[in-house]
């Protein structure tokens, strides 16, 4: 069979054996079906789980803050989760009495970059940015000292800091999504605000080698001790606060349509709402084992933004991402294969302690070495300056995307690049750049024996991915 992979700005071909087994979105597997996402939101506003509704809980003279996920998940097009539930947010907070100006909105980027007002308004939609722009819409900033508040530590011995915005709201309200994640099986939750309401000091305690390099970590899901982590931190936050979450979570399917809507307390939001998540999200393959070789392609931009791709940090942090999502149908030791054109940008606007981690990266023998790095980094004034001030991620953010890279490196025996056009970034990155995918199966045989069991994703990052596992195992 002939199969186009992703590849730059286009596709790459090649032929492939008639066994091997392709994922594709409507064939091998189908979203659960939609619903009307106003009347689901506001059914479930009506009846949250383990907690009042929300009208009931909003009284007059209260300050509110509604949290709500960056442009990296969560779609934009007009049905989408944020810009259908804030308005029914909003509404119901003004018949409780509240004045817009009590009201605050507040955009939980965590490290990512902050997202400029021609971003909001093309997630977030006209009616709220119109009303609510010039004060009432925030980013959450990880590097303002007077912004953030410090609860000590969670039962891990994490660090717990958190946005004083939300910390010192009556009304804590977060609006987030249910989607699969290779961090801790699904975003939304506890996870939205553990990791787009904190400081780096708090994230590198669970987006690090201690604790993505456990056995637990993969498949991805929700029995590591990463997720142990999230809620343990969420819960030490509530307790600081003196007060719960209202959380309104929708689940998401693979072009981000809403298929549920749950709301009310966080620990009952995620058991409720991972049921229906399940079912989009693990995806089960009828192999008789895993797969020896896995293939896949690299865009020049995916959910990160421009370059990720091309960028070798990223590249690899995408390669051990997907091991993590697919690691219920793709054998320990076995073969990657990822076309990327692997140019070398960086991407330095929007990505600027990128190009100094990698410099760091060639210093030392792993990803778990590379920790002694993490100060340096993260302190950089000129790096916290472009993040704070012109819209480039945070320094510490290529460090916890360094560590996904080591994924890969753990958990495949070879990585090979086919269509490089700086072969160089590859191999810097442990991976073997090859001419073609052609050239890179005749490689693998060298590690997987002849004939080897292939899973094949062309077209991965175009829509949401899934988790892919064996039926019946």
């Amino acid at each position: 069979m002939n199969v186009s992979f992703q590849y730059g700005d286009s596709t790459l071909s090649t032929e492939l054996p008639d066994s091997t087994v392709v994922v594709r979105k409507g064939e091998t597997y189908h979203d659960p079906p939609t619903v009307d996402p106003r009347a689901a939101t506001k059914e479930a506003l009506a009846k949250p789980l383990g907690m009042s509704p929300l009208a009931e809980l909003a009284k007059a003279g209260m300050k509110a803050v509604i949290a709500f996920p960056d442009r990296v998940k969560g779609g934009a097009h007009p049905l989408s989760h944020r810009r259908v539930s804030i308005p029914i947010i909003i509404e119901i907070l003004l018949n409780a009495g509240l004045r817009k100006e009590d009201i605050t909105l507040l955009c939980a980027a965590g490290l990512h970059r902050k997202n400029t007002r021609q971003e909001l308004y093309q997630y977030l939609g006209s009616e709220i940015m119109d009303s609510f722009w010039g004060g009432r819409v925030k980013m959450h900033d990880a590097e303002d000292p007077e912004g953030i508040v410090d609860f000590g530590f969670s039962e891990y011995g994490d660090v717990v800091e958190v946005n004083r915005l939300i910390a010192e709201a009556d009304l804590p309200i977060l609006v987030g999504h249910a989607q699969g994640n290779p961090y801790g099986g699904y975003s939304g939750g506890y996870k939205m605000l553990v990791t787009g309401l904190t400081t780096w000091q708090s994230i590198r305690c669970h987006h690090a080698p201690s604790t993505m390099y456990r056995q637990d970590f993969l498949p991805a899901g929700i029995h590591s001790h990463m997720r142990k982590q999230f809620d343990a931190i969420g819960r030490a936050i509530e307790d600081g606060m003196g007060k719960k979450f209202f959380v309104v979570d929708a689940v998401l399917g693979s072009d981000s349509q809403v298929l549920g809507v749950y709301a009310g307390y966080a620990p009952d939001v995620q058991r409720e709402s991972w049921k229906l998540a399940e079912k989009r999200t693990n995806v089960y393959l009828d192999m008789p084992e895993k797969a020896d070789v896995l293939i896949f392609g690299l865009p020049r931009s995916f959910h990160y933004g421009p370059g990720m791709g091309t960028n070798p940090i990223l590249m690899l942090q995408a390669i051990g991402g997907e091991i993590t999502r697919a690691y219920g149908a793709f054998r320990e030791g076995g073969v990657i294969i990822a076309p990327s054109i692997c140019d070398g940008w960086f991407n330095d606007e929007w990505f600027p302690s990128y190009g100094e981690i990698y410099r760091c990266f060639q210093e030392v023998v792993d990803q778990t070495e590379a920790t002694r790095f993490e100060e340096q980094i993260a302190h950089n004034q000129t790096y916290i300056e472009k993040y704070r001030h012109a819209y480039a991620y945070h320094p510490w953010h290529g460090m916890s995307m360094l560590y996904m890279g080591g994924i890969a490196w753990k958990h495949a025996s070879a990585i090979f690049i086919p269509g490089a056009r700086k072969p160089g970034y590859a191999r810097a990155m442990g991976c073997t750049a090859t001419p073609t995918i052609a050239d890179a199966m005749r490689q693998a045989e060298g590690y997987v024996g002849r004939n080897p069991r292939i899973l094949a994703l062309p077209d991965l990052f175009a829509s949401v991915p899934v988790h892919l596992h064996i039926r019946n195992r």
